[in-house]
């Protein structure tokens, strides 16, 4: 898993060469309508104590593991700890956003509202 800046993602996103990374959210329902960026696939992570990311394992065949998958949350240690399984399951393409959709609203996007 490699770390990302907000800066660093957006020019990736900016970067037409590139072929556009996976936008994985894995914040929950409520905080994506609360602040959101385009173009996500939403797959909460649901770290609850009894059952750990719950969703993500359910729903990891949804992605192509060949894919660049950046893996988004609040402040970015959700995030961290689902780049890390995803690769536990083969993913070679993770990428974690530093500082999550806070930095991205703080650094990038100020449209997007701070919680």
């Amino acid at each position: 898993m490699q770390n990302l800046t907000a800066p660093e993602l957006a020019a990736w996103l900016a970067d037409s060469s590139r072929p556009a990374p996976v936008l994985l959210d894995v914040r929950e329902p409520w905080e994506i309508q609360t602040a959101k960026m385009d173009n996500i696939v939403s797959i909460p992570m649901r770290d609850i104590v009894s059952i750990p990311m719950r969703d993500i394992p359910a729903r990891s065949e949804e992605l192509d593991d060949e894919a660049q998958i950046v893996c988004i949350c609040h402040h970015g240690a959700r995030s961290a700890q689902v780049a890390m399984f995803l690769e536990s399951r083969g993913f070679t393409k993770t990428f974690n956003l530093y500082g999550g959709i806070d930095a991205w609203s703080r650094q990038v996007d100020p449209s997007v509202p701070t919680y």
